[in-house]
């Protein structure tokens, strides 16, 4: 007896089977019902959604022998029926817009659409990638798409609708097929592995639904691969060394290594990894999708299901490491993966993914690294938040304990700095690095040119503008729309900064302005001139004096008129 793959075995035949498109169902069935029938049908989605299959199931409620007319519940046993689910059913021409992208074809295609059905009530044309078609050929398809005959359906599939001209797109009743979601297909996975008599545990259903990326098809062509991988049985551990994420924990540890600041224990971690000689692309995809659950468990706990197989380690990431470090590992991670290709070897670019995500990690203990953080609140409130202050002098404080600026683009709060023992981040009692008085824009500008900052912090304190400062609080003002570079180790650092170049305690609390106070140059309207748009504004002014210098030089004139030429706007640059 000859076998037949799970994907079409259990490919759905009517309405009802269809898993996860209610919402496509519950409006062609009403259509159906109420005799409101389109002449041509958009199907659009990520593949193995069940958009040719949905497609099917519509001839064959458009050509049920056992209704008087369309139906939304065919009989699936009647001839017409069982011709369209073996694909032999005359009246259903199934196209694939991918191998007859030339016009000639597009037009022998459409030649027979006069001619009357020869076994059902409707001669349905299924065009699926209906994207590969040419402009030519959708210019073929236009006219007869638009005024079709009566006895002719067209049901259009595609993976990419924005490649379809917008004169096709208007004569189609669209619908989209969502992605999956990993529940629904487990769920599926549980009643076919029922069915057929395998044996299963749910850990490795949840691997094979989240492995789906979505796709129902895609899911069962898995789930037969691992029934034959397990011998005739589903077990996790089968299942991860089919899909090649058998690393038991190794993942789990290395964001924990990240987490830990701990740069020794994460190359080791890699070691142990190398030894399974993985495919490190994968592996860092894994680690992605990892930060992301832990985000998602972190915010919304009730996401981990106990069935999950790891479940366990994500409560246990969850609760060790801090909000922000969560957010900054995956932004690293997901750019890294980009760069990844471009490494001599693929561990190699790995290793520099993780020890970038580890030199950018927030330092809030000692240098090298420090002892794990505590989690945070994840969104504390600006009443909550005091402004970074920065001690000179005495013992050092509890580990862990970190001060926090006001939340970007919320008013800042009034501070009330208390005097506290220096850390191993501060200043020592030196004499001031900077000699005067800050009393206004001037002095700040000479201010930040004494800073030994650079990066971020660096270009925050070019952005921001002087508000006031009283001896000990120092106001600054930066534009809503900069507001990625309140990043807290740069506030932290510009902190430490003022105070070792002030020679004293400085209470740093940022203002947000409002929106409709920003202008040009990044700054503040109302405000003194930032370091930065004083820069820009001098940077322009020379530009435009080059121009003027070469309007008026007579050498370039009579190189213009010789050329019969004109200077590329934006070309012209002053000398150093």
């Amino acid at each position: 007896m000859t076998y037949e793959v799970l994907a079409r075995k259990w490919r759905p035949r009517a309405f009802a089977d269809l898993v996860g498109q209610g919402h496509v169902v519950q409006a062609l069935t009403n259509g159906l019902k109420r005799g409101q029938l389109h002449h041509a049908y958009l199907f659009t989605g990520t593949r193995g959604v069940g958009k040719t299959t949905l497609a099917r199931i519509l001839a064959k409620t458009l050509n049920c022998e056992q209704s008087d007319g369309p139906t939304p519940t065919p009989c699936g046993t009647c001839s017409a029926c069982t011709e369209i689910d073996n694909g032999r059913f005359v009246d259903l021409i199934e196209v694939d817009a991918a191998s007859r992208t030339k016009v000639e074809q597009t037009r022998d295609l459409l030649d027979n659409v006069p001619f009357a059905p020869v076994r059902g009530r409707f001669k349905v044309y299924l065009i699926d990638e209906v994207h590969m078609f040419s402009n030519s050929s959708f210019n073929a398809l236009l006219k007869t798409l638009e005024e079709p005959p009566p006895h002719v359906k067209f049901v259009l599939a595609t993976t990419d609708p924005q490649k379809l001209p917008a004169t096709v797109l208007s004569r189609c009743l669209q619908f989209h097929l969502k992605r999956l979601l990993p529940e629904q297909i487990r769920e599926r996975f549980r009643l076919v592995l029922e069915a057929e008599g395998v044996g299963f545990d749910e850990p490795s259903l949840a691997l094979l639904a989240r492995a789906a990326d979505g796709s129902m098809r895609d899911g069962l062509s898995l789930l037969d691969q691992a029934i034959a991988f397990g011998a005739g049985t589903l077990a996790a551990e089968d299942v991860r060394r089919m899909l090649g994420t058998h690393m038991g924990d190794l993942v789990p540890a290395l964001v924990a290594a990240l987490g830990a600041g701990d740069g020794k224990a994460l190359l080791a971690e890699v070691d142990r990894l190398a030894e399974l000689t993985p495919d490190f692309a994968m592996v860092l995809a894994e680690l992605i999708t990892l930060l992301h659950r832990i985000a998602l468990a972190q915010q919304v706990p009730e996401t981990v299901v106990e069935d999950d197989p790891e479940s366990a380690a994500l409560r246990h990431l969850a609760a060790d490491l801090p909000v922000e470090d969560v957010q900054l590992f995956y932004q690293i991670l997901l750019t890294g993966q980009r760069d990844l290709p471009l490494a001599p070897d693929q561990r190699t670019g790995f290793e520099m993914v993780l020890l970038r995500a580890l030199a950018f990690r927030p330092a809030d203990g000692p240098a090298g690294g420090g002892p794990r953080r505590s989690a945070a609140p994840p969104v504390p409130s600006a009443s909550a938040a005091p402004a970074a202050a920065v001690p000179t002098g005495g013992a050092s404080p509890p580990a862990g304990a970190r001060a926090q600026a006001p939340l970007p683009g919320a008013a800042a709060a009034q501070p009330t700095p208390t005097p506290a023992p220096r850390s191993a981040a501060q200043p020592p009692a030196a004499a001031p690095a900077f000699a005067g008085p800050l009393a206004d824009a001037e002095d700040w500008h000479r201010l930040v040119g004494t800073l030994p900052l650079e990066g971020i912090a660096r270009q925050l304190a070019a952005h921001c503008a002087l508000v006031d400062w009283d001896g000990r609080t120092l106001r600054l003002a930066l534009a809503p729309s900069l507001g990625n570079l309140r990043v807290a180790g740069a506030e932290q650092r510009l902190g430490a900064a003022l105070a070792a170049a002030l020679g004293r305690e400085v209470a740093l609390c940022i203002d947000s302005v409002p929106a409709s106070a920003a202008v040009a140059l990044a700054q503040p309207a109302g405000l003194a001139e930032t370091p930065a748009g004083r820069e820009a504004r001098q940077a322009a002014a020379r530009v435009t004096a080059a121009e003027v210098t070469m309007a008026q030089d007579p050498v370039a004139a009579e190189l213009k008129r010789r050329l019969g030429a004109d200077w590329v706007p934006g070309s012209i640059r002053p000398l150093a």
